[in-house]
């Protein structure tokens, strides 16, 4: 069996907004899959939904704690599903990735993610696949070079924002490539 983490913030407020791509392809999978509703697993504080993508067996889980907090789900979700770290994939949003591109990475440091960090913590390693969504845009290159407090600012208020209607759009696109890319490793 294999989980499929989503990162995002559990709030009606965050719908949409560039923290919560990783909810969002979640979604699109469970629609594409026929996969069903996602229903609240209390033992875990997540959505969840199972079901078979392609050859294999899935989870895929929204932990329903805020981002900075997602570990603590996740070490859940593994315990109570009695799973190995190779079978865990987490999808998030990477600032330091152009908008309209995916990258699958295995391994890899958090890139200062705080919900990355935060998984890492909880299952005491960084040996798991992620599904990078990328939500760069050129003002972030501007805020770079500002101070750290402006800077911390602009950055929370860019993945809180939700994405314009032609970034909509475009998410069509990136969660098509995104779901090929998990169906490659997890089949």
């Amino acid at each position: 069996m294999k989980l499929i983490i989503g990162i995002g913030n559990p709030d009606k407020e965050y719908q949409n907004t560039r923290h919560n791509v990783g909810f969002m392809l979640l979604d699109y999978m469970t629609k594409k899959s026929d996969l069903g509703d996602f229903k609240l697993d209390k033992k875990s504080d997540s959505l969840i939904v199972k079901g078979r993508l392609g050859k294999s067996s899935v989870v895929l889980a929204k932990p329903q704690n805020y981002v900075n907090k997602s570990g603590e789900a996740v070490s859940k979700l593994i315990k109570n599903l009695k799973l190995k770290i190779e079978n865990l994939a987490v999808i998030h949003d990477d600032l330091d990735i152009p908008f309209g591109n995916t990258k699958l990475s295995l391994g890899k440091n958090s890139g200062g993610h705080k919900g990355v960090e935060s998984i890492m913590r909880a299952v005491k390693t960084k040996d798991f696949y992620r599904l990078r969504i990328g939500t760069a845009k050129r003002a972030l290159d501007n805020a770079r070079d500002q101070s750290d407090k402006k800077r911390d600012e602009f950055v929370r208020n860019f993945v809180l924002s939700k994405f314009s209607p032609s970034e909509q759009d475009e998410l069509k696109k990136i969660f098509k490539e995104g779901y090929e890319k998990l169906l490659g490793i997890i089949n």
